[in-house]
């Protein structure tokens, strides 16, 4: 009889979890450690957790040696890796350039986001993915996309919309990084699939986290399910992808967005 109840079992397994700090990234990093997985919780900063299989780690995705100098640590910590989230990306320190109007957006702006959101993907990827062919085991290697990789926003959900008490858009320097980790995506699949690596995207929807009820009123009806996602929604389609659960999955694009991009 085949084994069904243990498909999602991560037992033995090592993750690394990029932007493991961040809005989604601690609810991924306890997803994955709460499944059986020993998880490196990786950001700017090395970030404790309650949690004895979590373990922080500090590294600038952007960084070629910061990167190399992480995994290099968690390889030492943990012995292997079997599981990379690809899942930093960054808004900007500087928010009025960020959501400036796309006639007026600087290209040091644009620059600066897409070598967290894009390039830090292809480092992180590739040195990930080079411990893993080394391994000679396979492995599973999610990548974090958006909506607005695959679809443009409405603009219209923005009048009267504010985040943590400032007006808010979606600027094209985030959805064009977006859509680009979803073609890195479809690219390694084939890549690396010789040697049983499998490499996914997971496209999340708006995740309330912080917006005004104009946005929050708005947004919830553009979305057939009537709601912005929490962050538990995404957690079991990242432990999907992680596990053994979807052997047979690679190259796809798995959007958890309570069916927006359906209309």
């Amino acid at each position: 009889m085949s084994d069904y109840k243990n498909l999602f079992d991560l037992t033995g397994k090592v993750a690394i979890v990029t932007g493991g700090a961040g809005i989604l990234g601690r609810g991924f990093c306890e997803g994955l450690a709460a499944h059986g997985a020993k998880v490196a919780m990786v950001d700017l900063k090395a970030e404790a957790s309650d949690n004895k299989d979590i373990k922080g780690f500090a590294c600038n995705v952007a960084d070629p040696a910061s990167v190399a100098s992480m995994v290099d640590a968690v390889v030492n910590e943990f012995g292997s890796i079997n599981i990379l989230h690809n899942n930093a990306a960054t808004k900007s320190d500087n928010l009025d350039a960020f959501f400036a109007p796309f006639e007026k957006y600087d290209l040091n702006e644009w620059r600066k986001i897409m070598a967290v959101n894009l390039d830090g993907m292809m480092l992180v990827a590739q040195s990930v993915g080079a411990q893993m062919v080394k391994q000679g085991n396979g492995g599973s290697i999610i990548q974090t996309s958006s909506i607005y990789g695959v679809a443009a926003p409405d603009q219209r959900i923005y009048e009267g919309s504010e985040y943590m008490g400032r007006p808010i858009n979606t600027p094209a320097v985030y959805s064009v990084s977006k859509a680009g980790v979803i073609g890195l995506t479809q690219y390694l699949a084939t890549y690396w699939a010789g040697q049983g690596i499998r490499v996914n995207t997971l496209t999340p929807g708006g995740v309330e986290s912080g917006q005004n009820e104009a946005f929050q009123a708005k947004y919830s009806a553009r979305v057939p399910l009537g709601r912005m996602a929490e962050k538990m929604d995404m957690v079991g389609a990242l432990v999907y992808l992680a596990s053994d659960a979807s052997a047979y999955v690679t190259g796809q694009n798995l959007i958890v967005d309570g069916g927006l991009t359906v209309w």
